[in-house]
């Protein structure tokens, strides 16, 4: 399955001073979303805490979308970044292939009562 992944930022907590250093970013809530060759979605949401370094240190005004992205980009790697695409990839699989449930049984019996959903 091909799947195409973009990433947004849904929410940036900053501290108005943070070792010596004006409005510094200190945590991102993230979402991945991955879409399929059908137009299928799933997505995965993350938060990322960051610490301050006054060597690369950007003030807050002048940070940019992609300048953010990247740091998360930075820690969402190896086997971290597997899961969150295994988990968008099943997402969009169940949507795709959504499981059933069967009133009759494949040897003819009824079958009765409310079954919990298959998750």
């Amino acid at each position: 399955m091909a799947v195409t992944y973009t990433w947004d930022i849904t929410d940036i907590k900053k501290a108005s001073q943070l070792d010596g250093l004006t409005d510094v970013v200190v945590h991102i809530r993230w979402k991945k979303t991955g879409t399929d060759e059908k137009g299928t979605t799933g997505e995965f949401v993350g938060a990322t805490p960051l610490t301050a370094s006054s060597g690369s240190f950007t003030p807050y005004e002048d940070l940019t979308k992609e300048q953010v992205l990247g740091w998360i980009q930075s820690v969402v790697v190896g086997a971290y970044e597997q899961h969150v695409n295994a988990q968008i990839e099943k997402q969009i699989i169940k949507k795709n292939e959504p499981w059933l449930n069967v009133q009759t049984a494949p040897w003819g019996e009824t079958l009765g009562g409310a079954a919990p959903p298959i998750v």
